[in-house]
């Protein structure tokens, strides 16, 4: 376990994992769909998804937004779906590539330097499902994981933030938080965290900007 006075501290979805977004071929592939039959894009094309609208504007929850998206998928099959039938018949048995490149480097590279890691997530469990995260090595690297399946409680809620600072048993300044969602961020900058938004489309940019926040360098993002 480290023990350093630094920490990294990781939303899962859209961060560690690529979005369910950015794999709409994939998805379309693995159920039988059409090409084009999954049309929400989120962030890449907010105008087209009045609903993503909605929950940036909080007007709805993350949670809502996606047991929508599940229901309507398995609506086409005739089925009721939760969260993790959706990942687990969309992704199928590679999980491993969902994940980013840039995210898997940041963390080996942080871990190397004896920063501390820890992993805020609103659905870790309750959208992947328990034996589906166990199957990402990396994640064993990481000493805390505070995820809102188990405690109830979501972020922006300080508490959820809170919970993640007493596990780490570290200052709040001391610990650079990463999520893609404005609203999370707002929430961890109010309890005193180093924060970046992540932004979806430039994971790069927005993994160097974490490094360049625990005194390490990006270099590490340009290995081929």
């Amino acid at each position: 376990m480290a023990t350093g006075k630094q920490a990294l501290v990781l939303d899962f979805g859209g961060v560690i994992s690529r979005t369910m977004f950015e794999t709409h071929p994939i998805t379309e592939r693995a159920l039988g769909l059409a090409p084009g039959s999954l049309t929400w894009r989120g962030p890449f094309d907010p105008a087209s998804d009045p609903l993503w609208v909605d929950m940036q504007e909080n007007r709805i929850t993350e949670r809502d937004y996606w047991r929508t998206r599940v229901a309507e998928v398995g609506s086409l099959f005739g089925e009721r779906w939760e969260m993790s039938d959706f990942v687990r018949r969309a992704r199928g048995d590679d999980p491993i590539s969902t994940m980013r490149p840039e995210a898997v480097r940041t963390i080996e590279a942080a871990a190397a330097a004896g920063k501390r890691l820890a992993i805020l997530s609103n659905e870790l469990d309750l959208f992947y499902g328990e034996g589906f995260t166990r199957r990402f090595p990396l994640l064993s690297d990481f000493e805390v994981v505070v995820d809102a399946t188990y405690t109830g409680i979501l972020k922006p809620d300080p508490r959820a933030y809170q919970l993640c600072l007493e596990a780490l048993k570290l200052p709040a300044d001391q610990c650079v938080f990463v999520d893609d969602q404005r609203r999370n961020i707002d929430g961890a900058e109010k309890a005193g965290m180093t924060t970046v938004h992540f932004d979806v489309r430039e994971p790069k940019k927005s993994y160097a900007e974490a490094l360049v926040k625990l005194g390490l360098s990006a270099d590490v993002l340009d290995v081929a």
